[in-house]
């Protein structure tokens, strides 16, 4: 008997997971899994062969999924990834009680139309749409794997399917990057060859009120660059005779946000401009002397750009922002102290690479020293990535005081390598199968965009479309040896192509965040189906 198959049945499904409030980090994000457990392992296909549903712990005590369906002794494999957590809800103001409940929530809205923004209002109307978190970034897409999963069940298919449901896409991606050993173990013990990922994260539109329904051969890639600004303290009664980190920090954040030389064009693509993530001093108890050390960190996407370029990039972006710190400074203390006797402190503000001024501590005190201070603050972490990270230059950048004031480019977790099929002829034929048969079928028209530009966990499976070194990165990543290992190795070994054929939705991460119902449950799931038989198809052929 089928569960998962009918709109009607999908819609139930959606709204059981919805129902786990499985925000990033939260108890409930260990629920849902276990939920998902508890659903599967009650189908006959897994009481006859337990062994293929697994839960595998993470460090941290959450858990990811894997269940596999096998096609007798077939070897070909198609991996179909979700994830199960969600952002907060805090934007939901006086909705928050209904965030996690879907139908309730749109029965409410019906009654308070006019809260709405007119594009969410007439979705609303149209009677086809369900809000709430999570609707569809991305338990729609799960959603819709559990129904694939179930077909598989009953024979549909002729090679295998393995869901791998994990948590933490949202923050860290440590569920996707826990599954990378899994899945090798998994392929090593039932020897499997995986032909391809599915990823169902939704589509998203390009502008506001785009009609245009999308699949993705690729995701687009993200760093996470901070710049340590250590200025030089004074009292605030004397406020030329040091440098505020706070001036520092507000002048890069001109250069840095929106910067149209960071947007980066490939085809009809581009990426979106950094915009600032974090900013702050690092001084934590009020006085009146000036924050010494500030911090600042920008998302910043690419595609097919170097790590090479783009610091090269960020540190023009310094120095510009340097060159207008003096500026300011200079002018601010000729008019402050025209007509006295009292000089000003002359600031000039050092430029460099977490990795230089590493090379600097150690041309001070010896490479000893400096990484006993490192271990030690490894040994006493109780910081997450990014504050760890803060810290971890911060404490190089204090034991070098004779070239402050400085600037200082680092990366911290997450980072999210830049991946493309679209050039696999593997992945060109599922897409045409894609389009041809929703164009046949359905009359709708699916366009393929290479970069999935919301960020996927199909960045650490997927073939990199940069010509980066990954130790550009790393050796300007301070956590990177201290606590933290990228798990290369495994990375290589399960390289695939890789797809993302998702639901259709609007307002991700938005209070308005919904999934349109008929395309999301009735035409999707059989795009889908016919995308499989041809993989599957093409393999033996």
């Amino acid at each position: 008997m089928t569960v998962w198959q009918t709109k009607e049945q999908l819609t139930d499904l959606l709204c059981s997971l919805v129902e786990y409030p499985s925000i990033t980090n939260s108890n409930e994000e260990i629920a849902i899994i276990e939920y998902l457990y508890y659903i599967l392992e009650d189908r006959d296909y897994y009481k006859k062969r337990p062994s293929h549903l697994n839960l595998h712990p993470l460090d941290d005590g959450r858990q990811l999924l894997t269940a596999l369906v096998k096609k007798d002794e077939a070897k070909e494999t198609l991996v179909l990834i979700s994830h199960v957590d969600v952002v907060g809800i805090e934007d939901y103001g006086s909705y928050q009680n209904l965030a996690f409940y879907p139908r309730e929530l749109t029965q409410e809205l019906h009654k308070n139309v006019d809260d709405l923004p007119k594009e969410a209002a007439r979705d609303l109307e149209s009677g086809n749409w369900l809000f709430g978190r999570g609707t569809m970034d991305m338990k729609a897409g799960l959603t819709v794997h559990l129904s694939l999963l179930e077909k598989a069940m009953a024979g549909e298919f002729d090679g295998n399917l393995l869901l791998v449901a994990v948590p933490d896409e949202e923050v860290n991606s440590e569920g996707m990057l826990a599954a990378l050993p899994a899945l090798a173990e998994i392929r090593d013990k039932e020897d499997l060859v995986y032909k391809a990922a599915l990823n169902g994260e939704p589509m998203f539109s390009k502008y506001p009120g785009d009609p245009a329904y999308y699949l993705y051969t690729g995701s687009i890639g993200k760093t996470l660059p901070g710049f340590l600004c250590y200025g030089k303290e004074t009292h605030a009664g004397e406020p030329f005779g040091g440098l505020n980190a706070n001036l520092m920090v507000s002048y890069l954040a001109q250069e840095m946000e929106l910067n149209e030389a960071f947007i980066e064009k490939v085809g009809g693509e581009r990426t979106p401009p950094p915009l600032s993530l974090m900013q702050r001093d690092l001084k934590f108890e009020y006085s009146v002397q000036t924050p010494q050390a500030a911090v600042a960190m920008y998302n910043v996407l690419y595609m097919k750009q170097s790590i090479t370029e783009l610091n090269e990039k960020l540190l023009q972006a310094a120095q510009r922002a340097k060159a207008k710190i003096i500026n300011h400074y200079h002018h601010q203390a000729s008019f402050y102290l025209e007509g006295t006797q009292t000089s000003a402190f002359h600031p000039d503000i050092t430029i460099l690479t977490y990795d230089q001024l590493y090379k600097e501590a150690v041309a001070r005190y010896g490479k000893m020293e400096v990484d006993r201070r490192q271990n030690r603050l490894v040994n006493l972490r109780d910081q997450g990535d990014r504050d760890f990270s803060t810290t971890l230059v911060q404490s190089l950048a204090s034991i070098c005081k004779d070239i402050s004031p400085m600037i200082v480019l680092f990366y911290s977790p997450p980072f999210y390598p830049a991946v493309s099929s679209n050039d696999d002829p593997f992945i060109q034929h599922g897409a045409k199968t894609a389009i041809d048969y929703a164009k046949e079928k359905f009359g709708e028209e699916l366009e393929v965009v290479e970069y999935f530009t919301g960020l996927s966990d199909l960045s650490f499976i997927g073939p990199t479309s940069s010509t980066s070194s990954l130790s550009d990165l790393t050796k300007q990543m301070p956590i990177h040896g201290n606590g933290f290992e990228w798990p290369t190795e495994v990375m290589e070994s399960i390289t695939m192509p890789i797809i993302n054929i998702g639901p259709l939705g609007r307002d991700p991460h938005q209070w308005t965040e919904r999934l349109e119902l008929s395309y999301s449950f009735e035409k999707l799931p059989q795009i889908l189906t016919r995308v499989i038989h041809e993989f599957f198809k093409r393999d033996r052929g």
